[in-house]
């Protein structure tokens, strides 16, 4: 089976909704697994992303923690190299990391995406990661 197709429905949970906010380049869904709530403090949703489509470079307070489901993304925190992630990466990000992620140009992407220590705060939404820095793996 041909990844970049598969994903187009989802891998293991439903793909959700478009996200039309302003902190994303190119298209991807947002399902929520597990809302915000004050009995589990730790909202988790299954991000996909069409070939091409990344997240602007952000921050979360309490830390994130990513499992990849499906297709070939990039994950950069600031000052250093892009990484290839592939279904089955696991990505631990510390609390006020600079980061972005996405898919890469030829591939669908999905991922878990869990907040840990809420209580800490939104996720701090900052630049978009622009063009020559997606294609060139630029590092800040």
């Amino acid at each position: 089976m041909n990844p970049s197709n598969h994903l187009t429905e989802g891998v293991i949970f439903p793909k959700g909704d478009k996200i039309t906010n302003n902190y994303f380049i190119g298209t991807a869904w947002l399902e929520m697994i597990v809302p915000f709530d004050a009995t589990f403090n730790c909202p988790i949703g299954n991000v996909t992303f069409e070939p091409g489509a990344r997240n602007n470079w952000h921050k979360h307070p309490g830390g994130q923690i990513l499992l990849v489901t499906g297709g070939i993304g990039y994950y950069q925190e600031e000052g250093k190299p892009v990484e290839i992630l592939r279904e089955g990466d696991v990505v631990k990000i510390d609390p006020d990391v600079k980061h972005w992620h996405g898919a890469t140009p030829d591939s669908w992407f999905a991922h878990i995406a869990i907040s840990t220590n809420v209580q800490k705060g939104d996720t701090e939404w900052l630049e978009p990661v622009m063009d020559e820095q997606y294609h060139n793996g630029f590092q800040r």
